[in-house]
């Protein structure tokens, strides 16, 4: 039978329940046990889908097409394991399946509640993540804080779920702060204690505590929240702060962790394979070459913005023993000054996905900057439309080119809606959103890098290359290495004489593993540490398998 765990945080947000979670699912994974993970989140939005990323960080797109939080990307990249829209529930998707039943009269007449009502479609949701892919272990990392109005149905959920699926089965994790207070020159447990002393006070009861800290917890320390929480010693887990996120597996398990939680769910202990992550982590401390890159966006001020960006570029530094330096520009600050200003020295530029007009002007400074240069150059979802009309505009002759998107009265919308799109009212409808093949051209860099005739990519984007626009940029040495099977639309442009020049439709961010980084990062990281060593008279850094 499928056992469950659930994860919890106190005393503060952004505590790193998601990475704790991650991790312990890494652990169990490195056991040969099967794990899926649950993000519950208390927002009232149905997905994260409309939130500005200001606010929520980025969006993460699954393979099945949901507009997911972004934990869930660090499920993916740390069990290798791919989720669906079953992984990611909201309060707002809880409510709505709740009131469409009602309106149905599924419910008989009854008042609808939040308990029974909510709290059962909540054990729903949960329970289906165990029926669709049938895993050792479902962990269910519950968002906000403990004390939070807006949680409270969740939590309620999850303590009733102890007694229906049979307590052997269940376990609940409650991460927390411990500060250090440098005036009195100690740790302090006392933010822990209220904490569980209000999980408590809903009804349950930590198994297991999981003590975020910027040191290690003494044995003394640790006794204390043993007595006080009534949680087993060597449950007082500390999860100190790390330089990387992925030490954090490695650090979860010297502190006995995954041993833990199978005693406590009479699981078998099996010895743990982690050679593949302590490997990676030793490549990330050990770097021979150094390359710096330009990420070019407008949502640059919080980085959470584009997290699966900035993660499929560290897979790709560490696989070739490079030390990964960002240089973060505001795409609006090129618009008014000369992109050398920001751009000089970098040694990559990428420009990620993006919705609306503002900055656009500063994105395609930045692509025409990179391809005046030769600097290697990777452009992403917008990334790809902004080469496109920075093509048009400056090689192409089309100097009104621009996408409909950003000026639906352009002569030249080299960027557009498809005709079928056209008359659709509803923007959700005209979303490419999930996983659609695509054929690699032969003979192009894109297939040089990826090796495969079809590869399958996740989009989400709304507008598309404009096809009667085509035979002009290929006429001017523009390369399409990339399209649908039927070859109608455009997921791959590249330009041949350059280092690397190339832009997609899709995300490939989103497929990006630590183990196995993505074959675009990997290419545009190798060519960017090449041309930077070449010039530094250093050796190439040759690949690591």
């Amino acid at each position: 039978m499928t056992k469950f765990i659930f994860v919890t945080g106190g005393v503060v947000s952004s505590i790193g329940k998601g990475i704790v979670a991650a991790s312990l699912g890494r652990l169990l994974k490195s056991r040969e046990y099967s794990v899926s993970i649950l993000k519950l989140d208390p927002y009232i939005n149905i997905d994260p889908g409309t939130m500005s990323p200001f606010q929520h960080g980025e969006v993460f797109v699954t393979q099945d097409g949901a507009e997911t939080d972004l934990d869930l990307g660090h499920y993916e990249r740390f069990t290798d394991t791919s989720m669906s829209r079953l992984n990611c529930v909201t309060t707002g998707s809880i409510y709505q399946a709740v009131i469409n039943k009602e309106r149905r009269g599924d419910y008989n007449g009854g008042t609808v509640q939040v308990i029974p009502h909510i709290t059962n479609e909540i054990k729903e949701r949960i329970l289906r993540v165990a029926k669709s892919t049938n895993p050792s272990v479902v962990i269910t990392e519950i968002g906000g804080t403990v004390g939070d109005i807006e949680s409270l149905p969740f939590l309620e959920a999850i303590r009733q779920f102890r007694k229906e699926v049979g307590r052997q089965n269940v376990l609940y994790m409650h991460v927390t702060l411990v500060p250090w207070i440098a005036s009195a020159g100690e740790m302090k447990t006392k933010p822990t204690q209220h904490s569980v002393k209000e999980l408590r006070s809903i009804g349950i009861q930590p198994d297991i505590l999981v003590c975020r800290s910027d040191r290690p917890l003494p044995k003394g320390l640790k006794q204390k929240l043993s007595g006080f929480c009534d949680v087993p010693e060597e449950c007082v887990i500390t999860s100190q702060d790390a330089k990387s996120i992925y030490e954090v597996p490695l650090n979860l398990e010297r502190e006995g962790m995954a041993e833990q939680v199978l005693n406590l769910l009479q699981m078998e202990q099996r010895k743990p394979d982690l050679t593949q992550w302590q490997t990676l982590v030793q490549r990330l401390h050990s770097p021979k070459h150094e390359v710096e890159i330009a990420i070019v966006g407008k949502y640059v001020q919080l980085s959470d913005a584009y997290l699966s960006v900035v993660e499929a570029l560290n897979h790709a530094a560490i696989s070739t023993y490079g030390k990964l330096r960002l240089r973060w520009i505001n795409s609006e600050d090129l618009e008014t000054e000369a992109p050398e200003t920001y751009l000089k020295g970098v040694d990559g530029i990428v420009v990620p996905g993006g919705f609306g007009v503002r900055g656009v002007d500063g994105k395609i400074a930045a692509i025409k900057y990179a391809r005046d240069r030769q600097i290697p150059f990777l452009g992403l979802c917008l990334g790809m439309q902004c080469s496109v009309i920075e093509w048009a505009r400056h090689v192409g002759g089309l100097t009104g080119a621009n996408s409909a998107e950003f000026d639906p009265y352009t002569i030249d919308p080299v960027i557009n809606l498809l005709p079928e799109q056209q008359e659709v009212v509803d923007l959700g409808g005209t979303m490419r959103l999930g996983l659609y093949p695509c054929r690699v051209l032969p003979d192009t860099l894109a297939f040089k890098l990826y090796q495969e005739d079809v590869i399958y990519e996740r989009h989400r984007h709304r507008y598309e290359f404009n096809n009667a626009y085509r035979d002009l940029l290929l006429k001017s040495g523009y390369m399409i290495s990339g399209t649908s099977p039927d070859g109608r639309l455009v997921e791959i442009v590249e330009l041949s004489k350059h280092p690397f020049f190339l832009a997609c439709q899709f995300h490939p961010e989103f497929q990006s593993r630590p183990s196995s980084p993505h074959p675009l990062f990997k290419g545009f990281i190798q060519t960017a540490i090449a041309l930077s060593t070449s010039t530094s008279n250093t050796p190439t850094p040759l690949e690591v398998s």
